[in-house]
């Protein structure tokens, strides 16, 4: 069966449609070697939290400058939306937007009674009621736990409402249970956005390059414009005009293979248009790699190598300088899988040692099939492997252990909550929310600055050390961060059933 079916209402999950998991521990090349053969993911016999598939299709769909969103479920579950509505606002300035569209969010706030007598009325009522109150050009149908734990017909609902209204009603399946890997959140609302929004091309533009991204800085209009070409960012701050031709573009590129993987492949797929086979730009090596897999796609050899040249030439020396006062410093590395590897490439740039990682998931193979795509492989590749190596869904108690013994110079975070551990251990603590900070040559610059400054300046979390108070016992810190992962101590005693 193809990893891409868009006759489907839902996409189907990632541990399905691509084998990924959020369990292993090791080495980063053990598990590189070990992905083309297939991964068994393994079990935890006990899970602090899991991130929800609801959030990550909402950070994709709030985002759209003329839609609006309702989350079909209690009113709880969507105070997710409201927290992209503000990333979104405030990053606006990233992407030069000086008035981002106000975010329509709305609930169909399901009660107890809805749950016996069902919530198709309710969500008929409300996209009439947001429509009439937005007019927004598309109105995007988040499905909750509990819509999906009652079976309601979200999806007939939808087409009646949109035979009505003459806009796209888009139902995006993402209920939180369905699946371990949050980032099938994406993939959900990709796969509406493909279904109901994405047109055939009237043309093809040798101008346009779709950028599949979440609201980093702009820096591909830069890179783009000696290819004669410009970024179409998908989703922030597109609209649904922009989406709806997005077939059209000369060629797709992934800030973020974990992000893109699934839209990536289905634009390919399905509308004709190529997806860059390559992973993204992180560090010298892959940053070369980018540039010239971009201007073969293109036709544009001479000013992929021209690009190359005049860049190196001018961000080496600064490179070179931050590697000698980074050189031998240790850093451990905690993030979404794509976007992990890239922080590793960094590290890997520019000397230091990464001595551990807590990467949220692991997709053994992105949509696309290439191996060109495997960041990780090629970290290993360029850099060598990564130890103490952990694949979790976002299990903090499991990087608190981790961290208490490894005691890196640096932790390296790409989500807020995640550095907190690392201060309250006294250890230097960075976050960069701009996934586009660390980009190609320019973006090792950027990286390097910041956790030279981070590691000079820890007065701060030193003392923070002293008074802070850490929740996990000593008994916990005493063990190893896998114990409770299959084949580790804790799931040991919990089968035998002597667990603690």
């Amino acid at each position: 069966m193809p990893k891409v079916n868009l006759s489907l209402p839902a996409v189907r999950i990632r541990e399905i449609r691509i084998n990924s998991i959020t369990g292993y521990q090791g080495d980063a090349e053990e598990l590189v070697s070990a992905s083309p053969r297939g991964l068994k993911d393994k079990n935890r016999s006990f899970s602090q939290c899991l991130g929800c598939s609801t959030s990550k299709a909402a950070c994709m769909t709030v985002l759209i400058q003329d839609g609006a969103v309702i989350s079909h479920g209690p009113v709880g579950c969507a105070a997710c939306l409201h927290e992209f509505a503000f990333t979104y606002r405030v990053n606006s300035p990233l992407r030069g937007v000086e008035k981002p569209a106000p975010r329509r969010i709305f609930s169909t706030n399901l009660q107890e009674k809805d749950t016996v007598y069902g919530g198709a009325v309710k969500l008929a009522a409300a996209i009439r009621e947001v429509r009439e109150r937005t007019g927004a050009n598309a109105i995007f149908v988040l499905t909750t736990c509990a819509a999906g734990i009652i079976g309601d017909d979200v999806e007939s609902v939808c087409e009646e409402a949109e035979e009505e209204l003459g806009v796209p009603i888009v139902p995006i399946f993402c209920e939180g249970f369905r699946s371990k890997v949050w980032t099938t959140g994406f993939d959900a609302a990709y796969h509406g956005i493909a279904r109901k929004l994405i047109k055939p091309p009237r043309e093809r533009r040798a101008d346009v390059i779709n950028v599949i991204n979440f609201w980093g800085s702009d820096v591909f209009k830069d890179w783009f414009a000696p290819f004669g070409a410009k970024p179409n960012y998908i989703t922030p701050y597109s609209t649904t005009e922009s989406l709806a031709y997005s077939s059209e573009a000369a060629a797709t590129v992934q800030a973020c293979s974990t992000l893109g993987s699934y839209l990536g492949a289905v634009l390919e797929q399905d509308f004709g248009v190529p997806e860059l086979p390559s992973a993204p730009p992180y560090g010298i090596a892959q940053t070369d790699r980018w540039f010239r897999a971009l201007g073969k796609l293109l036709g544009k050899e001479e000013a992929a190598e021209k690009v190359i040249a005049e860049k190196k030439e001018k961000f080496i020396p600064r490179i070179e300088e931050l590697r000698g006062k980074l050189e031998g410093k240790t850093a451990y590395v905690t993030a979404g899988a794509a976007h992990g590897h890239a922080l590793l490439d960094l590290c890997g740039e520019l000397g230091l040692n990464a001595v551990g990682a807590a990467i949220f998931h692991h997709d053994p193979v992105y949509d696309s099939g290439r191996e060109e795509n495997d960041q990780l492989a090629q970290r290993v590749r360029d850099y060598g492997s990564v130890p103490n190596f952990n694949v979790c869904n976002k299990q903090e108690f499991e990087l608190v252990n981790a961290l208490n013994k490894i005691r890196p110079d640096v932790l390296l975070a790409r989500h807020g909550g995640m550095t907190l551990w690392g201060a309250k251990l006294g250890i230097p603590s960075l976050l960069i929310g701009d996934e586009h900070h660390g980009m190609g040559y320019e973006g090792i610059i950027n990286y390097g600055e910041r956790l030279l400054d981070a590691i000079e300046n820890d007065e701060f979390v030193k003392n923070l050390r002293e008074h802070s108070v850490n929740p996990y016992t000593d008994w916990w810190l005493e063990q190893e961060p896998h114990y409770f992962l299959q084949g580790g101590a804790g799931i040991q005693a919990v089968q035998g059933g002597a667990g603690k």
